[in-house]
């Protein structure tokens, strides 16, 4: 088992840049996963909207991600690891937390990888040369402590903002800093100046933690009346879209 672990962890690299080309086969009915530190397990459901049956690889990692499962070093077990998933059928994913020590004053982030490897084409008279891809689904997993102060869903608007120039001089980005215990995770991030919205990409803020996030087109300081607008993203996937002010400008 661990030589075809080390084989499915190599073809995620491979393929990684095919994903965008083809559609997976097999669907995770979640876009994040929040693991309460009391609890002992949690489950996650995985099917196969396809017509063929794939070969399923599961593993936890904790932001490595071209590591190899079997050298990644997490406090859970994911089982089953690896398994057929037919067409049209389901099949749980079991977390289990092993209650290894994790910080209990903020949030841990983990990644839920599945790698779907489909079925062995059969090669047809005339057409030896076809392409077969895997496919990887990446989603966050924040383990969190219930003695944790405030509420997630409080957290985006508690972030401060600073327009700050960028490390060459030659534009701007935001600082966002997260004095929260939770991530705080943004869909997409804009800078409104003079009726504009100038793109600054997305991402998340770590807790107790500030991010860059570098503004595109940006080349001049703003005179007055730049504010951010971001869509944060809460436990269910959802987009909640608001605006903050910005701290401070350069000088």
């Amino acid at each position: 088992m661990r030589v075809v672990i080390k084989l499915l962890g190599a073809a995620v690299v491979i393929f990684s840049a095919l994903v965008q080309a083809a559609q997976a086969s097999v669907v995770v009915a979640a876009t994040r996963i929040v693991f309460p530190s009391e609890q002992r397990e949690v489950t996650i459901k995985v099917s196969n909207e396809g017509d063929s049956p794939s070969l399923i690889q599961a593993w936890l990692d904790n932001g490595e991600i071209d590591a190899s499962p079997d050298t990644i070093d997490v406090p859970f077990t994911l089982t089953p690891a690896m398994f057929r998933l037919d067409p049209k059928k389901g099949q749980t994913l079991r977390m289990i937390y092993s209650k290894a020590p994790l910080a209990q004053d903020k949030e841990t982030l983990f990644w839920l990888n599945v790698l779907e490897i489909p079925p062995k084409l059969k090669v047809q008279e005339g057409d030896a040369n076809q392409l077969q891809m895997a496919f990887r689904t990446r989603i966050k997993v924040f383990f969190r402590p219930t003695t944790l102060e405030g509420k997630a869903a409080d957290a985006p608007a508690k972030v401060t903002w600073q327009l700050i120039r960028s490390a060459d001089a030659t534009g701007y980005q935001l600082k966002a800093m997260n004095p929260t215990p939770y991530f705080v995770n943004l869909g997409n991030l804009e800078l409104k100046v003079a009726g504009k919205s100038l793109d600054a990409g997305s991402g998340y803020i770590k807790p107790g933690e500030s991010q860059l996030f570098p503004i595109k087109g940006l080349k001049s300081l703003p005179s007055a009346g730049a504010e951010v607008e971001y869509n944060a993203i809460n436990d269910f996937g959802a987009g909640v879209r608001a605006q903050a002010q910005l701290k401070s400008m350069p000088q």
